[in-house]
């Protein structure tokens, strides 16, 4: 086996790692162009030659492309809320550092980029304001070299990329240098270097999945060869049905025509709305039944059920079974295997985001650049009934679950809830001042209660007679009859 030489000086590893990009490139074209469903890169080669004579240039193009359902219906349910560093609430500095670089979209651009491609790269570095600039990169762009015997530190890192003028630049990161050039006539020119601040090849790999000894691998490659089976049938079905969709009829008996006779030719090329007249008695017709078409579809749904076993994307999600979707715990049971794929591609993609994270610190000089307790807030990937959460939700905080971990759950991001905390804190405060002025109002304009009848005006003496007074009376009545 041939032994590579190791790079050297930077122009050696700007060829070095642009050998490496033209590998990837390659790897990733095929998944690349079946997501995109780009007529070149997954060309249709094998469709019948009689397809291509009956329909020549109609169905350039065409295909029943299932591949982009697979991996939207994993993105659609990585959604980065924020980031926590060792604490109870979101980091706001971390979250005014991902809407600063609009990474609410352009991080579901680069899991969708990861899906399909097996990786995608974030770069970390700082603009002239100090603030850090994290920006997502495609494979057919980026890529990078571990160390030795390492999966997780880089030694260098390429970025190679073309303006619209047909100008080639490279931008090589090594820990301690970063180097930026243009190809020239002879190759890459002396390239321009700038001291790396930061410490670290200020690259973070966004993989898809990666085993610890194999290359991250694309989430649609082992379900490329069913796709091309179903529009083979497809191409097939649409074959049968320009020769076989039809009664096929047969004459028998009669003589065959000259070439140059028009009328009787005119007569052999009667469709399927035109009457047969022949002028031998003895000559027979019939008919062949037509195909039966519904054939295909039993093959074409048998493919799609194995497609989405594979993939483990509900039956629903490709309108199987009349594409009723099913409700209650059924839909719950169905997207168990889609939710558990979801949260393993977190794990993955989680990691590297907080990687990312870490380095845009350093960019700042924050201590939290070596916070390794930072941890991606993710939304739930489990679509709930909203009602029957509610509920679950209830029960949770009847056993004491704080409020702020309940909105969490029910699917508020870090900010929405920080925001319900607030409005809510505020109207306490107005309910409360609203009742102290009501019963302040309510005191002042009550009038004086009225002197209870019989009642004694002050410094007078009453005149009411006590119960025990009249007791007292009538005793000393009985007493004297007595006497008497």
């Amino acid at each position: 086996m041939a032994t590579l030489t190791r790079p050297t000086t930077p122009v050696e590893w700007m060829n070095y790692l642009e050998g490496q990009l033209a590998i990837q490139r390659a790897r990733i074209l095929k998944p690349t162009s079946y997501y995109d469903a780009d007529v070149q890169g997954s060309s249709l080669t094998f469709a019948q030659q009689k397809f291509r004579e009956i329909f020549g240039e109609t169905f350039v193009g065409w295909r029943d492309n299932f591949i982009p359902l697979i991996v939207d219906s994993i993105s659609e349910r990585l959604s980065v809320q924020g980031f926590r560093f060792g604490e109870d609430q979101a980091d706001k500095d971390a979250q005014k550092i991902w809407q600063r670089n609009f990474l609410d979209a352009d991080s579901n651009a680069a899991h969708i980029n990861a899906l399909v491609q097996g990786a995608a790269f974030i770069t970390v570095w700082g603009d002239e304001d100090g603030e850090p600039l994290v920006v997502p990169e495609s494979a057919d762009e980026v890529v990078v070299q571990y160390r030795a015997g390492s999966r997780r530190l880089l030694e260098a890192a390429l970025k190679k990329y073309t303006d619209d003028w047909g100008t080639e630049f490279a931008t090589l990161w090594t820990a301690k240098t970063v180097f930026n050039s243009t190809r020239g006539k002879q190759g890459w020119l002396a390239p321009r270097a700038v001291r790396n601040k930061l410490g670290v090849v200020p690259v973070v790999p966004l993989t898809n999945r990666a085993r610890l000894k194999l290359d991250p691998f694309s989430e649609i490659t082992n379900v490329i060869p069913i796709a091309d089976a179903i529009n083979k049938v497809s191409m097939d079905a649409l074959t049968g049905s320009e020769f076989a969709a039809y009664p096929q009829r047969i004459l028998a008996g009669i003589e065959p025509f000259e070439n140059e006779d028009e009328e009787h030719r005119a007569m052999m090329r009667a469709y399927i709305d035109r009457i047969l007249t022949l002028d031998n008695p003895e000559a027979k017709w019939g008919q062949f039944e037509p195909a039966d078409l519904g054939n295909y579809v039993k093959l074409i749904d048998m493919l799609v059920q194995h497609m989405a076993s594979q993939s483990r994307v509900p039956f629903h999600y490709f309108l199987l079974n009349g594409g009723q979707a099913p409700s209650g715990e059924s839909i719950t049971a169905a997207e168990a295997g889609l939710v558990a794929k979801a949260r393993e591609r977190m794990l993955h993609f989680g990691e590297s985001w907080e990687s990312a994270m870490r380095l845009a610190f350093r960019v700042k000089g924050d201590a939290r650049a070596d916070a390794f307790d930072c941890e991606t807030i993710w939304a739930d990937p489990e679509h709930r009934n909203k009602v029957a959460l509610a509920d679950s939700l209830i029960k949770l905080k009847e056993i004491g679950v704080p409020d702020e971990v309940l909105q969490e759950k029910y699917g508020f991001t870090p900010v929405e809830i920080e925001r319900n905390v607030t409005l809510i804190e505020e109207q306490r405060k107005r309910e409360l001042e609203f009742a102290t002025k009501q019963a302040k109002a309510m005191a002042e304009a009550a009038p004086q209660m009225p002197a209870a009848a019989g009642a004694s005006k002050p410094g007078q003496r009453s005149t009411k007679t006590s119960p025990s007074s009249k007791d007292a009376s009538v005793e000393r009545q009985r007493a004297k009859q007595k006497a008497a």
